[in-house]
This record gives structure tokens, C-alpha cells and sequence, in this order.
């Protein structure tokens, strides 16, 4: 029965304010750590979603470049008459004097 006080005198060496101020420190550490985990975890969210966005904008920026080289080819073409009399022979059916334009479908309708 000796070591049953003993136990006893050794668990009431630590008062209670003292517990009480570990618990206070405990919940005031595990509250500053969850905060800085929240924080933490939302800008790695952020970072992923901004990085996600540049490959977007990256593919977006190869694929308008593509757009702008065939814009600038037409632009060249354009400014070539021969091209301009033909292109709107061939598109708008304008034929030069004493031609007749026969129009022929391109489905294999039988």
C-alpha cells in the first residue's frame, strides 16, 4: 500500500494551475498550428491552380501565334492581284470575259 501513495503524492507534484496552463498552451500552440496548416495547404492549392492556368495560357499563346503566321501568309496573299482575281473566281463564281462557269457538286450522289 506504500507505493499505491507514492503514485499518488507523485501525480498531485504537478498543481493544477500548472495543468491548466498546459492545456491553455496546448490548445493555443494547436490552434496557431492548424491556422498555419490551413494557410499553408490553400496557397499550395493556389500555386497549383496558377500553374495549371500558365500551361492554359501557354497553349493559348502557341495556338494564337499559329493563328497570326496564317493571318500574316493571307495578308502576303492578299496583296498579290493574280492571287485576289482568282480567289474570287473561284469563290464568289466571277469569270472573266467569254468564260462560262459550270458549277459541279462535290457529292457522289447517284
Amino acid at each position: 500500500m506504500a507505493k499505491k501513495t507514492t503514485r499518488k503524492k507523485k501525480e498531485n507534484l504537478i498543481p493544477k494551475k500548472a495543468k491548466r496552463r498546459m492545456f491553455v498552451a496546448f490548445l493555443l500552440f494547436g490552434s496557431i498550428i492548424s491556422v498555419l496548416s490551413y494557410n499553408f495547404f490553400s496557397n499550395i492549392n493556389q500555386i497549383l491552380a496558377m500553374k495549371k492556368e500558365k500551361k492554359e495560357l501557354e497553349n493559348l499563346i502557341v495556338e494564337l501565334q499559329e493563328e497570326e503566321e496564317t493571318l500574316k501568309a493571307d495578308v502576303q496573299k492578299l496583296e498579290d492581284p493574280t492571287y485576289i482575281a482568282r480567289y474570287a473566281r473561284e469563290k464568289y463564281l466571277y469569270s472573266k470575259d467569254g468564260e462560262l462557269i459550270i458549277r459541279m457538286d462535290d457529292d457522289d450522289e447517284e
